[in-house]
């Protein structure tokens, strides 16, 4: 019953992202796009088992095959390679792809498939939760085009920008009232919107150096408002 209703839901739902009309989306999986011999089913050995056109499951027995190393969360998900993403449209592909692959639909499996479930479940939380933040989200394409901002990175910010983060950290670390927090809440926020709005644009423009210089000032912004909410809470 689970195979059929397998088949179903792959039928339904298609598992490649639309093109964008009137525009080329980006290459997200150029590995893909090469071509090359279909890996063969685990279980029946039929070829094209962990294919991309047929899904995660075996078009001939319907066996859940391993998770493809070559598809990129933007594929994955559905989604266009691009940084404006439909969350929306995230939020249910996520939903989709759990009802399909989450290892308590194969409690009755084999353990090949329970292996297997484990491995997708994973990778889709973890593409799911790359794509829904504007930061996450930004330092994975920029990821995909080489390019990568280490976490204790030494990006040379500009003198101003780093004294507006200074304040704010000194005004967090004052911040006594309900309403003090709230104000430097509300800073971050605007500035995060704003920060946003202009790395959209430069990945429009392809311009990565600048995006990067964007999201590098983002993951201050993010670091402050990691510092709030562990400030929120009660000793």
């Amino acid at each position: 019953m689970w195979r059929r209703r397998a088949g179903a839901l792959l039928r339904v739902w298609g598992f490649w992202p639309p093109g964008v009309p009137g525009r080329r989306p980006l290459s997200c999986d150029p590995a893909s796009q090469a071509g090359g011999n279909s890996p063969l089913c685990w279980n029946c050995g039929s070829p094209g088992g962990p294919g991309r056109e047929n899904g995660f499951f075996c078009p001939q027995c319907r066996a859940l095959q391993a998770p493809d190393p070559t598809r990129d969360y933007f594929s994955l998900m559905d989604c266009n390679c691009s940084f404006r993403v439909d969350t929306v449209k995230l939020q249910h592909r996520y939903q989709q792809l759990q009802r399909l692959v989450h290892p308590d639909f194969f409690s009755q499996r084999s353990q090949t498939e329970k292996d297997f479930s484990e491995k997708h479940s994973t990778l889709v939380n973890d593409a799911y939760k790359t794509l829904l933040a504007p930061l996450s989200r930004g330092l994975y394409l920029l990821k995909l085009r080489g390019i990568e901002i280490p976490e204790t990175t030494d990006y040379e910010m500009d003198r101003q920008f780093l004294m507006e983060i200074m304040e704010i950290n000194e005004k967090l670390a004052e911040a006594e009232s309900e309403a003090a927090m709230k104000e430097i809440e509300s800073i971050v926020r605007a500035k995060q919107k704003e920060l946003t709005d202009n790395v959209s644009s430069a990945f429009e423009q392809d311009d990565f150096e600048e995006a990067k210089e964007i999201l590098t000032k983002m993951r201050y912004f993010s670091n402050i408002e990691e510092k709030i909410k562990l400030k929120k809470i009660p000793l």
